[in-house]
């Protein structure tokens, strides 16, 4: 093994090679690139796209409501009429040909010819604390619904899984566009200089259809993009010190590299050398301090009967608990896909254990938020990509054996609370069967718009140039507005 001396007058030597090597090369390209900026080919980089810290954590652009977020995305779509929109036209008519106004021009996922309409499942009843229509899947989240707003006028334009997740989690149907969660540490930069600022959690052993561009940065440096950590195991890939490896010469390493790195951003001006930089930094802080974050044994045993974690082991329950820890420390953005809600069929049988799996970390992550102090600044969200159809799924029109629901983008539920969310109400309503939206309709750039605002960020100043554009999260083209309705 190198000594530490002789690695450090290796990077000298380094050094000095690259200033030789690198002078005839650099010039030239910095004439190059004079010409082009004065033919106008190329822009010149923005001033604050040049932050020689990219996490330093910055000022909104207006006093924010939240300081943090954990998004709960429940991957393949939750039936809304199962959960939340509460339809009796549809018990009246369940098992009746679906109208013919509910199926000309109209296209779907797999529904062929004329389906049935298919009534809720399981019974609804209104929660006597605050008269919202909840069915009975969700009994310990019931107790918490003083803190929720229940958006039923969701609507997308995309009714296949990837590009529907992508349009919720990046703006975009289209791959190489920023997550929410890399916008929001791209606009306030991180807190925690020990933790990475945007944190994805994952649970039901898959990815989300849309792959790791549900939390990848696009066009914004890297540094932005969502770090994935496990809830067993490193918290990270790689984390741990090689065999013969101990911290103190890790660390004289990660400096060389630095030193390395720096001399090479100031000949190139590269941003992704800066992004490289912070992550060698980063994942030697994050040795110790991701390891304590990440170690849910350290709660008490009322907390994990409270939630029903298991530590040790990959679950939803886990997750939640995790993702109130990292927000005690001051990670901005935590992001949680629980996988398994496209119920084409098996609404009795899979959909129950669903719902069974995410009710009381749910619910115990509201309440230990609220205990804590920490929900009045911190934004909850719960949702999915897209609804499902008040008809049964007839795939190739054949009527299924087991009860499910196709895609549907017309109208779908999600559900916000705390950091000023007015709790205890509902917004916007769905037509009698829960086909179409028919009043106060919310755009996915909407919901982007709000959680900007709540953030502290106005949607049309958080941008990035790329591509001739000053690119934002709401897009360019489509007019957003925030929901200011659902805001105390």
């Amino acid at each position: 093994m190198r000594s530490v001396d002789r690695l450090h007058g290796e990077v000298r030597e380094y050094l000095a090679l690259q200033t030789r090597r690198h002078f005839l090369r650099s010039g030239l390209a910095c004439l190059g690139g004079l010409w082009l900026l004065e033919q106008g080919i190329v822009a010149a980089p923005r001033r604050e796209q040049q932050s020689v810290d990219p996490l330093a954590a910055r000022s909104p652009h207006f006093r924010p409501r939240a300081k943090y977020v954990i998004h709960l995305h429940m991957t393949g779509a939750p039936s809304h009429l199962e959960l939340f929109d509460y339809k009796p036209a549809l018990v009246k008519y369940n098992g009746k040909d679906c109208p013919k106004e509910y199926l000309e021009g109209r296209r779907f996922a797999f529904i062929t010819g004329v389906p049935q309409l298919l009534g809720p499942l399981y019974p609804f009843h209104q929660d006597p604390k605050t008269g919202i229509w909840i069915s009975d899947r969700l009994p310990e989240f019931e107790k918490q619904l003083d803190k929720v707003c229940i958006i039923k006028s969701m609507r997308s334009n995309q009714f296949n899984h990837a590009p529907a997740q992508l349009l919720i989690l990046t703006g975009n149907t289209n791959l190489g566009y920023p997550s929410i969660g890399a916008w929001t540490l791209y606009g306030l930069g991180s807190e925690n200089r020990d933790l990475p600022g945007y944190v994805v959690l994952l649970s039901g052993g898959q990815n989300p259809d849309a792959g790791k561009a549900a939390w990848g940065s696009g066009f914004l440096p890297s540094i932005y993009q969502g770090v994935q950590c496990r809830s067993k195991g490193d918290p990270v890939l790689f984390l741990s010190n090689p065999p013969g490896i101990n911290r103190k010469l890790r660390g004289k390493t990660i400096e060389a590299i630095r030193q390395i790195n720096e001399r090479t951003y100031r000949e190139l001006g590269d941003r992704e050398i800066l992004t490289r930089i912070a992550q060698y930094e980063m994942a030697f802080r994050m040795q110790i301090s991701a390891t304590e974050a990440m170690d849910i044994t350290q709660e008490p045993d009322y907390i994990h009967k409270m939630y029903g974690t298991k530590p040790g082991q990959e679950s939803f329950a886990n997750n939640c608990l995790l993702a109130r820890r990292l927000i005690e420390r001051g990670v901005r953005y935590v992001q949680l896909f629980d996988w398994g809600w496209d119920h084409h069929s098996g609404l009795d049988t899979a959909f129950p254990k669903k719902c069974q799996q995410i009710d009381r970390p749910i619910a115990a992550l509201l309440k230990d938020l609220d205990q804590r102090g920490l929900l009045d600044e911190t934004l909850v969200i719960w949702g999915g990509e897209f609804g499902r159809t008040p008809m049964q799924e007839n795939r190739g029109g054949m009527k299924a054996k087991s009860p499910g629901r196709d895609h549907h983008i017309d109208a779908f539920t999600i559900w916000m609370a705390g950091a000023g969310i007015k709790g205890g109400m509902t917004y916007g309503e769905t037509d009698e069967i829960g086909f179409s939206v028919v009043k106060d309709p919310v755009s996915i750039h909407d919901l982007h718009a709000t959680i900007l605002y709540l953030l502290g960020l106005d949607h049309r100043k958080l941008s990035f140039f790329f591509q001739g554009l000053d690119q934002t999260l709401t897009g360019v083209a489509e007019p957003s507005r925030v929901v200011h309705e659902i805001i105390g």
